[in-house]
């Protein structure tokens, strides 16, 4: 049974990421960290701390995590996807949390964590990476406690901030480049290409309201985003991107990958942000640093994309307040 870490920047797709960890029997929350992002760190952490008291898990510790990137400023916020306080403008309608945040910040949480644990542990960064680089850096000797990161974050084809860039990964460029092209700690990385093809749509969000009190606050979450993306997309779908890297994290292979060293653009041009991903042969790949270790990027769902939005769908709707 995999252990889970989220280091996580609530967020809408992140809200529906910390129910579907705490809906999926298939895992062990061990804790949440929180880090800037689509709204500023006090807004992702009480974000965070208030949907882990409305799911009935304030057994879970949050830790507070860094509030800027690495080297440069972050240029904007996502407000105008996650609305004025991060869901939509309905953080309120959720209940103040009773436990106090942890008393230790985010890495010390995540090396605390690591340290305890009787098995490697799977993290789980859906925001900026600085947490996890941060993580990394001062504590290297705890790489062989990850199992793996699962990421979501960058784009193939383009980006959804730039042209280039992906918003975790354009949000703190230096911290995504350390993880993902200087550690050796294994990862899947769950970029936009195949998120963008898992939206969910209406009828999806109406089933989910439906199911009860949880489904039914998640659904209400997603209506900025659901009319940002609307227009994004032109037609009718949401993306809940981190709730496919936690589902890929409970159900290793759930995803089907592909192998392939990256790079982030850490120029201050118009790449900013970008991932650059050698997808060449592996005996075509002239220029590349032989030591450099493969990420292995997800491509598609391995049972088809319905099939994953059902056991999204599934899980999510059998949550309910714990009284």
């Amino acid at each position: 049974m995999p252990s889970l870490i989220i280091d996580t920047d609530p967020g809408v797709d992140d809200a529906f990421a910390i129910a579907l960890a705490c809906a999926m029997p298939e895992v062990t929350l061990l804790g949440v960290t929180a880090v800037f992002g689509n709204v500023p760190l006090a807004m992702t952490t009480r974000n965070a701390r208030r949907l882990l008291a409305f799911l009935g898990r304030e057994d879970v510790p949050v830790g507070i995590g860094a509030a800027h990137p690495l080297v440069h400023p972050q240029v904007h916020e996502a407000y105008d996807v996650h609305g004025s306080d991060g869901l939509s403008g309905r953080a309120d309608t959720l209940p103040e949390p009773r436990a106090r945040a942890s008393d230790v910040d985010a890495v010390t949480l995540m090396a605390r964590l690591l340290e305890a644990a009787d098995e490697p542990v799977t993290i789980v960064p859906i925001g900026p990476l600085t947490n996890v680089a941060l993580l990394l850096a001062a504590h290297p000797r705890l790489a062989e406690k990850i199992d793996r990161l699962v990421i979501m974050g960058g784009g193939l084809a383009h980006g959804n901030t730039t042209p280039a860039a992906e918003f975790n990964l354009w949000s703190d460029p230096e911290a995504a480049q350390r993880v993902l092209a200087v550690e050796q700690v294994p990862v899947t990385l769950v970029p936009l290409d195949l998120t963008l093809r898992c939206t969910v749509d209406k009828a999806w969000l109406t089933a989910l309201a439906e199911s009860g009190p949880i489904g039914a606050a998640l659904a209400g979450f997603s209506a900025d985003t659901y009319a940002y993306y609307s227009e994004f997309l032109g037609r009718d779908g949401v993306p809940i991107h981190d709730a496919v890297a936690v589902a890929e994290a409970a159900v290793p292979g759930l995803l089907r990958t592909a192998a392939m060293p990256v790079e982030v653009d850490c120029s201050y041009g118009p790449g900013r942000g970008g991932l650059i991903a050698d997808q060449r042969p592996e005996g075509r790949r002239r220029g590349q640093p032989t030591d450099r270790r493969p990420v292995e990027v997800a491509m598609e769902p391995t049972d088809g994309v319905d099939k994953l939005r059902e056991l999204l769908l599934t899980r999510l709707s059998a949550l309910h307040p714990i009284v």
